[in-house]
This record gives C-alpha cells, structure tokens and sequence, in this order.
C-alpha cells in the first residue's frame, strides 16, 4: 500500500467534510496548550508563506469573483495568527529569561534584524507599520468594502431587470440568464462578505497593538519580580521577543490588509491586475514625455541628486519616445479592408413563429414559482394537472409554454389560448390563499382576493396563520396550487378548443391496433364531422375517453347523417350511462328539473320555426327562463345534489348553449339520455 503524504491525507479529510472543523480545533488548541519553539517557528512560517499566497492569487486573478472565497480565507488567516500570537506571548512571558531564542528562531530573527541593539528604533518601526495598517490600509478597504456592498445591492434588481429585458428580447437564452442571475446573486454576496471580513482585519491591528503592550509591561514585570533581572537585561530579553513576536504578526497582517485592499478596488473585468496597470497607465506616451522634461529640468538644478533625476529622466524619455513609434508604425500599417457586410437575409416561413397552445405568462416576482431550482413547485403542478386532464378528458393536453413578461405586475400571471388571454390574477407567493367554500365560523385578517378559479371570496394570509383558517372552515392552498387550479378550471372549460385534427388523427391511430377495421369505417366520415363530434362533447363537458363507443356510434350512424349535430346526440345517448354517471355517481335516482308542458311546447315551435337555424326566444322569456333556473340550480346546490334539467331531445341543444352562458353547474340532458337502470324523480318544475 502507498504511503499517505500529509497533503493527501489532509485532501482526504477536506473532502470528508472535516477539513473545516478539524483546522477550528487545532486553532483552540493552538490558544489552550503550549507550544514548542520549534512548532512555532514552522507556523510563522506558514503564516508568512499563506499571506504571500493570497496577496499573488488576488494579483493574478482576472477579476474579483474568480476568487470568491477570499472573505472566508481572509477570516481564517485572521483567526491563525491571532492564535498564534496567544501561543507566542504564553511562550515569551515563561521562557522569555532564558534568553533570545526562548520562543523560536523566527520570532529572535525578526526581533535582531530590525532592532539592531537599538529598542526605541525597534518600537518606532513596529509603531509605523500597525499605523500604516491600521490608518491607511485597512481603513480605507474598510470604507470601499461598505460602499461596494451597498451600491451592489442597490443595483440587484436593476442588474435583474434587464436579464429579463435580454431574455424577453432573444439576446441571450434561459442558460445564459439563469448564469448571469447567480453571478448577479455571487457578486453581492462577495461584496457583503468583504465588508464584514474588513472588520475582522481592523479588529487585527488594534490586537497587535495592544499584544505588544502586553508582552512588554508582563515581560519586565515577570523578569524583574520572579527570574531576579535587572531592568537593563529584562528590557533587552523581552524588548527583542516582544518586537519580533509583533513583527511576524504584522507583516503578515499588513500583506493581507493589502490584498483586500487591492481586491475591494479592482474593477470586474477579465484582466489581472498587472495588465490593467500597464494597459491604463503606460500608454500614453505624452504623459511620459512631460515627465521626462520635468525630471530632466529638476535633475539640472545645482544640489539636486544630478545622476539619479537624468538617469531616470532618460529611461521615462525613451520609454515614452518607443511608444510614440511603435504607435506611428502601427498607424502607417494600411489596415485591412472591413469585410463586406452580408446582405440582409429573405425572410422565410421561420420567420413566423407559431403561437403556443396553452402559454402562462408570470410577472418578475412569480419566477422562483415555476424555477425548480429556487425550490418552485409550480412546474410540477402543472405537469400533475396535464396529467389528471388527459386521463379525464381522452386526449393530451398540450404543453404549457411558461415565460416571464415584465409588462406584468410583479405579482401577476396570464394564462394564454392561442395566443388570446383566457385568464389573468394575481398571487402573493409568500402568502397562502385562505378560501372561503361558503361557511366558515370567523373572519382572518390580510388581503381581501377573490379566488382566481371560482370567484369566491378569499384572503391573503401569512404562513403561521394555516392551521387558524383551517380551523375556522377556510380551504388553505398556496400560490402555486392556486395558479394550476386556475389553469385546470380554464383548461377544463375550453377543452374544445385545444381539441384539433392532428389530436383527433392519433385517436384514431391509437384505436386502429386494436379495432382497425372500425377505424376504415369512422374514416370514410369527413374529418370534420369527426372532429366537430368531439368538440361538441368536450364543449358540454362529456370526455371522450370511450373513443371505442364514440367511433362505433358514428360508424353505425354515419350512413343515414352525416350531420354534427345528429351524430353528436346520437353518440351522447351511447354515452348515457358514463355521463349520468359523471354527474350523480351510481345513486339509484336521479334529481332533475323540468319545463312546464307550455313552456316546452312554446320552445319547440319557435324550434320548429327556425326550420333548422338558431332557434330565437323572447328576450323577456328568456330573462325569466335564466332566473327561474338559476334559481332552482343553486337550491340543488345549497341541498347538495347534482342540478339536472331534464327536457324533450330536440330542445337538448338550444337549451344547452342557452345554460352554458351563465348558469354554472346545471347539466342539461334528453329523455333518451336517462339510462333504464335510473329512477328519475322531479324536484322542481320551471315555467315561463
């Protein structure tokens, strides 16, 4: 078996998931036990070398979001060296007696370098670069973190409109604009991280400040009270840890600082930093030009540094004449001709763009309801309701084609036939729809609504609220659930519609394998009186599923008419038994409303009249007629039984387009269409 490298081993343990916790205990312990000399100068290293890596990563990166993870590395860097600094004050306040090297060579190195047997040197050092970190550095990034993150979220929602306006437009597909919207999400929750991490580097430099106070006061008080030094010694020992202790610290505090600084500052455009300097600040050879002449004339003063001012007035001259030329010569270079612009391309039938069958248009606010990705059930529920409607009605319901609209109000959503809005409302989606069926025992405080599917009254309530409403007898449903229960009811109520010949072709195809020789015989029957057959049930609400039945019926029937109308009444009296069936279940008996005897007799002369056109009645009549059974239609609702107008075959029909026009819930059928195992009984006698 191989050996395991620690930086295998340590791959392993990231990507188990204990990376992170497992670097959190090593930091506390790092704080809690003491540490040898040795151990510590291997940290300080890594400090130094961590620091350096992050300063050359965000240098190289080509803008800022390609390291997202900088808030985060900046954070835990911070939370080492702090550790660390824990770790070598414990470490220099007990062995600090012993001598120079009691807390490591690196911490004694840095400690001689910039002390140089001169301690108040050592301190004024040390006391420039914490203000250069704290002052300069680290406040300035503060500020630019604070204002980034507020400009970025500020422009959230400008940034999120016009993806929409780009994918309203065709500029860029759904991919694209799902991938800009998360970068758009990415950049302000960079911006914000880098506001808070800022806050954590300030925090840094006041604790180096205050760790050195500590070490020196404790330091002499320790060496003179319990290890018996003078005070010349005790200065010497504990001024020399304490310098090198801040110094490890520092420096590697004042490279981070920078680093976010530079991050915090840079502009986000594919570019590392180095290039954008060269590209923005080195091309502009006039500049460099007059800086030579103004060096140049400062080199000639007597007194001055004479060599350095003309050398580099020199360097900045010719750099700025080699611009110059290299700008001259790529001018006098005859550019090459533009490329004829192709003519505009013939317009063709793929320039016609079909309109979908069934299409929901959503407002900017309804988005996460139909994006599965931000946890939206919406497509879900209406997969579910093409479903449940392609196995009750007998045909596939065609797909819903969703898109956003920003002419809608953020709250709203449209629902499409061909093209022609067949129904609009509007949701709250972090709301549910209290629903209320007729008789509930209190009243719920929100948003007075209507229930989109039904028209009944409805209210707008918060989440916590559920279990209240439902208590009180409302009927509790979500955004979603209220969207695809409005699109069934539409859906449901103009099935005919979506009913076309390619639908009526795969009907018959599906059939011919197992009853072909049916199938030859419904065809021999114009397609359109086929098609019109269906429609007409699906138009009173009788699904087709029993294609069998209906294509025997009009094999049988078709021979003596071929009229719609005919074959319509002859396949629903085949169908009898499925469509009372619908309506009252398998109860033995049957309630129906009837005409009174004059009143019929009135509705089949002017029947009769018409000679086979649109049969007219007196607008007064009529009015009396929708009254009276509406009337009787909502007394069967309130008893809780099926409305059913029972009236003579030939005024089936009429009455039927007559009832569809605002008297919802009543069914009307013919005598023939009561099956003989059904008992009918008469609730109600309507007259004119």
């Amino acid at each position: 078996m191989a050996e395991m490298t620690p930086a295998l081993a340590l791959g392993r343990l990231a990507r188990g998931g204990l990376g992170a916790p497992l670097l959190l205990v090593v930091m506390l312990a790092m704080m809690v036990l003491p540490l040898p000399p040795l151990l510590l100068d291997i940290l300080f290293t890594f400090n130094i070398s961590l620091a350096l890596i992050v300063l050359l990563v965000v240098i190289y990166a080509g803008r800022p979001l390609d390291f997202a993870a900088f808030p985060t590395v900046l954070l835990v860097a911070t939370l080492l060296r702090l550790a660390l600094n824990v770790a070598s004050t414990r470490v220099v306040l007990l062995n600090g007696h012993t001598g120079t090297d009691a807390a490591g060579q690196v911490i004694r190195a840095f400690g001689d370098f910039v002390v140089g047997g001169n301690y108040t040197v050592g301190l004024v050092v040390f006391a420039i670069l914490v203000i250069i970190n704290f002052v300069v550095v680290t406040k300035g990034a503060g500020r630019i973190s604070e204002v980034s993150a507020r400009f970025t979220l500020d422009a959230m929602p400008g940034k999120q409109m016009a993806i929409d306006a780009d994918l309203n437009a065709g500029l860029i597909d759904q991919d694209e604009a799902r991938r800009r919207r998360a970068e758009v999400s990415e950049e302000a929750d960079f911006y914000g991280a880098m506001d808070g991490a800022s806050k954590f580097v300030r925090g840094d430099a006041v604790a180096g400040i205050l760790i050195l106070l500590i070490n020196l006061v404790g330091g002499l008080s320790i060496g003179m009270a319990q290890h018996d030094l003078a005070l010349g010694e005790a200065a010497r020992l504990y001024a020399l840890l304490t310098i090198g202790d801040g110094l490890v610290a520092q420096i590697p505090s004042l490279v981070l600082s920078s680093a976010a600084a530079i991050m915090v500052t840079r502009v986000s455009r594919a570019q590392d930093m180095g290039a954008q300097i060269l590209g923005q600040l080195f091309d502009h050879p006039k500049a460099l030009a007059v800086t030579a002449g103004v060096i140049g004339v400062i080199g000639l003063i007597p007194g001055m540094p004479n060599l350095a001012f003309l050398l580099l007035a020199g360097i900045t001259g010719g750099a700025a004449y080699l611009l110059h030329q290299r700008r001259r010569a790529a001018a006098a270079v005859p550019a090459e001709p533009a490329p004829a612009k192709p003519a505009p391309r013939e317009l063709g039938w793929e320039d016609v763009q079909p309109v979908d069958p069934i299409g929901l248009e959503v407002g900017y606010r309804l988005i996460p309801l139909v994006d599965a990705q931000q946890g939206g059930q919406l497509m879900a529920r209406i997969k579910g309701v093409r479903k449940k409607l392609s196995q009750e009605l007998g045909f596939l319901i065609p797909a819903v084609h969703i898109r956003d609209n920003l002419e809608l109000n953020p709250n709203q959503y449209r629902i499409t036939l061909y093209g022609v809005i067949a129904g609009e409302a509007e949701v709250h989606p972090e709301r549910e729809l209290a629903i209320n069926p007729g008789k509930v025992y209190g009243e719920v405080t929100g948003l007075a609504a209507k229930d989109p599917a039904f028209g009944l009254d409805a209210v707008w309530i918060e989440p916590a609220q559920r279990d209240s409403a439902q208590t009180m007898g409302y009927t509790v449903v979500d955004a979603a659930t209220v969207v695809a229960t409005h699109l069934s009811q539409l859906l449901q109520r103009h099935a005919h519609e979506l009913l076309g010949r390619q639908e009526v072709q795969q009907l018959l195809d599906n059939l011919a394998k197992s009853a072909p020789k049916l199938v030859e015989e419904v065809q021999a029957l114009p397609s359109g009186a086929v098609l019109r057959v269906l429609q007409n049930l699906l138009e009173e609400g009788v699904p087709i599923r029993d294609i069998r039945s209906i294509a025997e019926t009009l094999a049988s029937q078709g021979a003596s008419s071929q009229d719609p109308a005919v074959l319509t009444a002859a396949v629903r009296i085949r169908l009898a038994r499925a469509i009372v069936q619908g309506i009252n279940g398998t109860a033995p008996e049957l309630p129906v409303i009837t005409l009174e005897s004059s009143l019929e007799q009135l509705l089949q002369q002017a029947l009769q009249a018409a000679d086979g056109g649109a049969a007219g009645i007196e607008p007064s009549l009529a009015e009396r007629l929708h009254r009276s059974l509406t009337e009787a239609a909502q007394r069967q609702e309130a008893a809780g039984q099926p409305a059913v107008l029972l009236v003579a075959a030939p005024l089936r029909p009429v009455l039927a387009r007559f009832v569809r026009q605002g008297i919802r819930g009543l069914h009307v059928l013919s005598f023939n269409e009561i099956p003989d195992d059904r008992q009918v009984r008469i609730v109600a006698t309507v007259g004119g």
